[in-house]
């Protein structure tokens, strides 16, 4: 038994065992070359695959995600062995946290970072928004953020902590919007997923239904605009009912220090 990383002529056997791994398939299929090239995808071998993890390394920061165990192995804390390595290289590289993202009903995964002190961080909920031709909106492009805001944003479905060198980024590429009426404000934080073509991908910090409505209003409209297919909507709150918006699931942030 070893743990390597992984090359592409492994692709064929480690899809195998991660075509079934939620209700509706899998997306390794589509991330696997990106995560070939960023590096760090790990493989849990022997004598084939039995299991994979990719990590995300960005500053003191630890992305842990794509964690696929062949159920004929699982109960052997092949996981476990595969977040423990990504810990460690991380950590001989001064990073001081780590973070994954796991499905709040995922009561075997959420065990398994329990048992690596992996705490619940945060709460987030994913809703998907058709694009549509809409001109009902009043946004702004945002240009001084309080930084205390939101210390983290997703990015390819990655929650990445923000500096001020990411922030300018944002606010220079209008990819910061706030919407304000009476006194509450909601501000979103718009890319493009990586992995997905035509996908926009948006962290969204909802102050009331009014300035909500606004931001979503405006990025149908902007998604038809650039020619978005999707928008994904990652936020904390619970969102009240809007056209063509729809709930999908809730994640638990996890957590851990490395310090």
């Amino acid at each position: 038994m070893e743990i390597r990383d992984a090359t592409s002529s492994d692709k064929n056997l480690v899809l195998k065992f991660c075509k079934n791994t939620f209700s509706w398939g899998d997306y390794v299929d589509k991330v696997w070359s990106s995560w070939l090239d960023e590096g760090n995808l790990f493989l849990f071998e022997e004598e084939f695959p039995i299991g994979i993890c990719h990590a995300f390394y960005f500053q003191d920061q630890i992305w842990i995600e794509g964690i696929r165990i062949d159920p004929n192995f699982q109960r052997q804390k092949i996981a476990s062995k595969l977040v423990m390595h990504a810990e460690l290289i991380g950590k001989n590289n001064g990073a001081s946290f780590s973070s994954m993202l796991i499905d709040t009903e995922n009561k075997k995964s959420i065990f398994m970072a329990n048992s690596l002190n992996y705490k619940i961080f945060q709460i987030w909920n994913y809703y998907s928004l058709i694009p549509k031709k809409n001109l009902n909106f009043k946004i702004k492009f945002e240009k001084s953020v309080n930084f205390d805001i939101f210390p983290f944003y997703v990015d390819s479905w990655r929650w990445i902590k923000t500096t001020k060198k990411i922030l300018f980024n944002l606010f220079i590429q209008n990819r910061i919007i706030k919407s304000n009426f009476n006194g509450k404000t909601s501000i979103a934080i718009i890319g493009d997923y990586k992995h997905l073509d035509k996908t926009l991908i948006v962290t969204l910090f909802s102050g009331s239904f009014d300035t909500s409505y606004n931001i979503l209003s405006y990025l149908q409209n902007y998604a038809i605009e650039k020619n978005y297919e999707r928008i994904q909507i990652l936020t904390k709150e619970k969102l009240q009912p809007f056209d063509l918006l729809e709930y999908k699931i809730s994640f638990n942030l996890m957590k851990k220090s490395l310090l």
